[in-house]
This record gives C-alpha cells, sequence and structure tokens, in this order.
C-alpha cells in the first residue's frame, strides 16, 4: 500500500493499541478494504486501501485523543 493510506499513531502497546486495532478492522469493513498494522520507528503504522478509510481512523484517533501523523 502506498504510504499516503497510512498513519502512524504514537501509543503504547497495550489497552489503547488494542483498541485501535479493533477500530480499524471496523472501518476497513465499514469501507470494504483490506488494512494492516506494524511497527514503526515512533508507534504504529496503520495502512489502508484507500484515503477514505484513513480519514475515518484518523477522526477516531481525534476522537479518543490519539495523536498521529501521516506514514
Amino acid at each position: 500500500m502506498k504510504s499516503e493510506t497510512c498513519l502512524i499513531v504514537r501509543t503504547p502497546p497495550g489497552r489503547q493499541l488494542d483498541l485501535l486495532r479493533g477500530e480499524a478492522s471496523r472501518v476497513a469493513k465499514a469501507n470494504e478494504v483490506n488494512w494492516y498494522a506494524d511497527r514503526a520507528d515512533i508507534g504504529t503504522r496503520f495502512c489502508f486501501d484507500n484515503d477514505r478509510a484513513k480519514k475515518a481512523f484518523a477522526l477516531i484517533c481525534d476522537d479518543i485523543g490519539i495523536s498521529y501523523q501521516d506514514g
């Protein structure tokens, strides 16, 4: 996937990261796209097949107060 459809979130492993994985799965299913998460130098990279899903995931991060950047 292109890096333009990825976000790097800054949260330590644990409950918040598990919550984000669940949210990413729901966003991907709602948008009928694939997604994956992997480790990045400064957090965890969440990647989606399209920009619409990435934006929806970014809104969720905003709502729960988790910082992120394009990645």
